[in-house]
């Protein structure tokens, strides 16, 4: 129900995170609705340059936009400013400009649904009324959240849900229809772009790393090669990927132990000379034996080995499809902003 929207200057996709502050002239109903998880009428806690006033921010078409609506967007655009107290600084200017688009953009959307006459069947509108009360623990918390935050009105409350599913209802058929990516329009990308799904010869792996200090005594050294012989018998009898990777989240003392030792892929030409020897003439899932770099010993579970080559179209559609179809939802998205603006008067205070 709730459909955020940032222009592509600045931000590539939408925000999810809800937030709990209503606004006087809530762009979209979910906008202003506590999360299921948050405590109902939790409170914005605006930065220092932020307080919130009331006054006017922008006027669209005359409707009147308030700092509050703009607070309430940058909180969702960058909602670790609730932990912080407050935003960055250096990013504070482009967070107020992005939410300011969106706050304006939502309000021209919903003009143009009332203006084409829109409707939504009021069984739909009962049905998400009902959903979202379910997200409160009680009766009495949706009470205070509806007290709190749309003065008592349960009239209110319902015309927040109707103006976000008209916003969301208009953006079906001008983006989200007309962004549809065909399986034949994908395979044209896909030839016309052959360089796209080539790729060098790449190896995955994971690493379990033995690390003493590089100025460590000799006995240090000598008790780090025999933690590391230890740790190479454990490993070599380990039989999956999972059984390697908890291994390494024990012993290994390299950065990667967080991630299961999990390297990912990584291209030929990056792998020192000593580990590339090995891995050329491994099997995927067989395990190398120690290889020591100064002071430092590790050894490594090869998971994956591809030569260079070109990824098959039928290994990639799927996610090729999927960013397609993005990139034409945000080019959309951006022509229907700039048309709605051509027709509309937008003014920023």
């Amino acid at each position: 129900m709730k459909y955020l929207f940032c222009t592509a200057a600045l931000f590539c996709a939408a925000i999810s995170t809800v937030s709990a502050q209503v606004a006087s002239h809530a762009p979209t109903a979910m906008k202003g609705m506590v999360d299921a998880t948050a405590p109902a009428a939790s409170p914005v806690v605006p930065s220092s340059s932020m307080q919130v006033t009331g006054k006017a921010v922008a006027r669209v078409n005359g409707a009147v936009l308030t700092d509050r609506d703009l607070l309430r967007e940058m909180f969702q655009l960058f909602p670790y400013a609730r932990v912080h107290n407050g935003f960055p600084k250096s990013q504070e200017p482009e967070l107020r400009r992005g939410a300011l688009q969106m706050i304006e953009y939502e309000e021209l959307v919903y003009q143009e649904a009332e203006r084409r006459m829109m409707t939504i069947p009021v069984e739909r509108i009962n049905h998400a009324v009902a959903e979202y009360q379910k997200k409160f623990p009680s009766n009495e918390e949706f009470n205070e959240y509806l007290k709190a935050e749309m003065g008592g009105s349960m009239q209110q409350f319902r015309k927040q849900i109707r103006r976000s599913m008209l916003i969301e209802a208009l953006l079906k058929i001008e983006v989200e229809n007309r962004s549809r990516i065909s399986l034949a329009e994908a395979r044209a990308y896909y030839d016309k772009n052959p360089k796209a799904f080539s790729h060098g010869e790449v190896f995955a792996f994971q690493t379990i790393s033995i690390m003493p200090a590089e100025n460590a005594t000799a006995e240090v050294k000598q008790q780090a090669h025999k933690r590391a012989e230890d740790a190479l018998k454990q490993a070599k009898a380990t039989k999956s990927f999972q059984e390697f990777g908890l291994l390494a989240e024990k012993l290994s003392e390299d950065d990667y132990h967080v991630n299961m030792g999990d390297h990912k892929t990584v291209e030929r030409e990056k792998l020192p000379p000593q580990m590339l020897k090995l891995a050329s003439a491994m099997k995927p899932g067989q395990v190398s034996d120690l290889i020591q770099v100064g002071s430092f010993y590790f050894f490594f579970r090869l998971n994956a080995h591809e030569l260079a080559g070109k990824v098959k179209f039928e290994d990639v559609k799927d996610r090729l499809m999927k960013d397609m179809q993005k990139a034409k939802k945000e080019t959309l998205r951006a022509s229907f902003d700039k048309k709605l603006r051509m027709q509309a008067k937008v003014e920023e205070l």
